[in-house]
């Protein structure tokens, strides 16, 4: 079947870089929240009101994801794609002319725009996997990678492009947010759109050239017994992998959240020696710190997009296991130094280049495990169920920080960071020593 004629397989990580960059729009989140829960603003967010939009978005991104996966293939890849990327954008939309509130933002940021990305986010990567059995890794992570570079550019040309969308952009009589909204809804639903046309599973049978897959009983061939969920679902190595995914995505998606409010609050008090509002350099230096921070976003973005491709190959060298307890023992001992960290403006920046790469590591080398583990014909329906460990991190790691700062309202230091990153990062070295326990199943 090496020899049949077919597209081109490079076309679909095309396609799936292209829906990827129009799915990380959740991860943008954060330049949103200073503005929302501005105190003399119009929406007046609380700080777990805000977290509580991201962590619904996370939340039914991984709910949905797990029936996505199942009617994969009864739909089709290309439908369900479109169908992903339709909601995604109706949801922003709908938030752009409706959002004035924070039930509605939750309902059409949190829910709708959540559950669209569930339902599309599964194709690229179940059907990449069938495209390169013989580069699992190094797809899964090219595959993803739109995700973490999408979030860079929604946040840059939200916050200072061109003055930053964000201060300047009105449309329909809307303010800036709201406009933002709309105008970002319609190009993720195009970009969805065009991406999926190229979301096609191989014929029946078909290898890339030269490759021939190990014999199912021999060192090598992961990937190649085919565990339906059920099955899965019996091994230990399931929850094995699913609550290390929950303790490495927790830290990455609390600093997704918190950056730049972090960033304001450790910047400005390393400046000032204080965080009280009545000192006349105070707002002067906020808005320094909002934008180192801002700076800090982007990288964490870019470093989140590097990290999934380049965990992906070096996957596929030194194996998914080594690859995982070294991803998580790093970001574990990146959070417990963060506070500190947070600082100066370099180490800052740095620190959340690494948590980002790391970060980005989880999504080429969870579903690449998945399908070492449980097989590359149905990771599309089993991947779904590993990933609802990002949905419960997705609440877990947000709320934990907005829960801590709202408690220190007012406060003169940012000493309420530190709890929060602690947990994390004990969490991550947690996942590091669980990980290097779990080897593959086998029947």
């Amino acid at each position: 079947m090496n020899d049949q004629k077919t597209m081109n397989r490079w076309l679909v990580v095309f396609g799936a870089i292209l829906i990827q960059l129009a799915l990380g729009a959740i991860y943008a989140w954060s330049v949103f929240t200073p503005k929302l829960t501005d105190a003399e603003g119009a929406y007046r967010f609380s700080a777990g009101e805000a977290a509580w939009i991201f962590s619904a978005g996370l939340f039914f991104f991984a709910l949905v994801m797990i029936w996505a996966g199942r009617k994969l293939a009864t739909i089709g890849p290309q439908k369900l794609a479109m169908a992903g990327g339709l909601i995604l954008g109706l949801g922003y939309v709908l938030a752009g002319f409706f959002g004035n509130s924070f039930i509605a933002q939750l309902l059409f940021i949190g829910i709708i725009g959540g559950s669209g990305i569930g339902l599309a986010y599964v194709v690229p990567i179940a059907v990449g996997v069938k495209w390169f059995p013989d580069r699992k890794g190094m797809l899964t992570g090219l595959a993803v990678a739109g995700f973490g570079f999408g979030a860079t550019i929604w946040v840059k040309w939200a916050g200072s492009w061109g003055g930053g969308l964000l201060n300047n952009l009105e449309l329909f009589g809307l303010d800036a947010i709201r406009s933002v909204f709309v105008l970002y809804g319609i190009i993720f639903a195009a970009m969805v759109l065009i991406g999926s046309l190229v979301m096609k599973d191989p014929p029946q049978g078909w290898l890339p050239k030269g490759y021939a897959p190990p014999e199912a009983n021999s060192v090598k061939a992961s990937g190649h017994l085919n565990f339906e969920t059920g099955e899965m679902l019996k091994t230990p190595q399931f929850y094995m992998l699913f609550f290390t995914f929950v303790f490495s995505a927790l830290a990455g998606l609390m600093v997704i959240y918190c950056i730049k409010l972090f960033g304001i609050d450790a910047l400005t008090y390393s400046e000032l020696g204080s965080l009280n509002p009545s000192n006349p350099e105070f707002k002067t230096t906020m808005t320094w710190a909002s934008s180192v921070a801002g700076t800090a976003m982007a990288t964490y973005a870019i470093l989140n997009g590097l990290g999934r491709i380049i965990w992906g190959i070096l996957s596929d060298k030194i194996g998914r296991r080594v690859s995982l307890f070294l991803m998580c023992l790093l970001q574990g001992v990146i959070m417990l130094l963060l506070y500190r960290l947070g600082a100066t403006t370099v180490t800052f920046i740095v620190a959340a280049a690494i948590i980002g790469f790391n970060f980005g590591g989880n999504f080429a080398l969870f579903p690449a495990a998945t399908a070492d583990f449980f097989g590359n014909k149905t990771v599309g329906k089993n991947y779904g169920f590993v990933f609802f460990a990002y949905g419960i991190a997705g609440i877990a790691g947000p709320q934990i920080a907005g829960v801590f700062k709202d408690a220190a309202q007012n406060a003169e230091t940012p000493s309420a960071w530190l709890t929060p990153f602690i947990i994390a990062g004990v969490a991550c070295i947690v996942g590091a020593f669980l990980i290097l326990m779990t080897k593959p199943p086998k029947r």
